[in-house]
């Protein structure tokens, strides 16, 4: 597994437009544009900041998985993804070590990546997102 860099930090908000003023007006973060991801029920807004990401995540659904973090938790950080260069290796070494996998087959994430999250019982209590981009 080729690990190249943080690639985001994501971050679970009730409302993008509101959370984006901090990010873009406040600390004049340039704005990388919003992506709605059906299948994660999730609307997400892009903070380029340096060689990484600022992802702001706003559920589309009361049963969406970020819903359910607000829910339980508050808004706040969700995920932190690194890059990986070869997504399936990644799975497999993280398999073969017995590290605990929510995926265990890449999925469709936002912004083209393809994805993958590693449980958090596994990572210390964090909810570890691989991430490969074309």
């Amino acid at each position: 597994m080729n690990v190249n860099r943080l690639d985001h930090i994501g971050i679970a908000v009730e409302n993008l437009e509101t959370s984006s003023i901090l990010y873009r007006d406040v600390l004049g973060i340039e704005h990388g544009g919003v992506e709605d991801v059906p299948d994660q029920k999730v609307r997400v807004a892009f903070f380029p900041v340096g060689d990484s990401e600022i992802e702001l995540l706003e559920p589309t659904t009361g049963d969406s998985p970020i819903a359910q973090f607000i829910a339980k938790r508050g808004a706040g950080i969700h995920h932190m993804a690194i890059r990986v260069d070869n997504l399936p290796a990644a799975l497999d070494r993280a398999r073969e070590a017995g590290i605990r996998l929510i995926d265990e087959q890449p999925r469709a994430g936002a912004g083209g990546a393809r994805i993958a999250f590693v449980h958090p019982k596994s990572t210390g209590g964090v909810l570890l997102e691989l991430c490969e981009r074309g």
